[in-house]
């Protein structure tokens, strides 16, 4: 991108995230902007890689995978391996996290029941250099959602909300 992502661009990536089926007319009434200018700024963030892809955001529940677990692996040496990543292959992987800490890789990962967990654990104890799993059950879930664009004022001046 030859500019950095501004104000009017942030509105338009929040309002994408919110409902990303909005067209250029309603997603221009909604940030102030006019049609052809938003679809102008869109094309420019796509070409940036700002918008990476359009996803329908699915209930996991209705798809017969009501049950979200964060696997946290621990590996002999690094983790990210080409067998781990590989995982990515299956729909259950959702999410595949190099992280810092006790473990060297969190997964998220929805399944059908805590059978299918255990067989989608089977796999990742079957791969070389796993030494362990900690595997965390969601109960419920408050609030998933894709990364938003705006910026809250106190945290982008490192200020401490109260």
């Amino acid at each position: 991108m030859t500019r950095p992502v501004d104000d009017a661009d942030r509105r338009i990536l929040g309002a994408l995230a919110r409902d990303a089926g909005l067209s250029y007319a309603a997603l221009g009434a909604e940030v102030g902007l006019s049609a052809p200018a938003v679809h102008e700024r869109v094309r420019r963030l796509r070409a940036a890689g700002v918008i990476q892809r359009t996803v329908a955001v699915l209930d996991g529940a209705a798809c017969g995978k009501p049950l979200l677990a964060f696997v946290h692996v621990d590996t002999s040496g690094w983790g990210k391996t080409r067998a781990l990543t590989a995982l990515a292959d299956l729909p259950e992987l959702e999410e595949i996290h190099s992280v810092t800490g006790d473990s060297c890789l969190i997964l998220k990962v929805r399944v059908a029941s805590t059978d299918a967990l255990e067989g989608f654990l089977a796999k990742v104890y079957d791969l070389p250099g796993v030494r362990g799993t900690k595997t965390y059950m969601s109960l419920s879930t408050y609030l998933e959602r894709t990364p938003q664009a705006e910026i809250t004022d106190a945290l982008a001046e490192g200020q401490h909300i109260r």
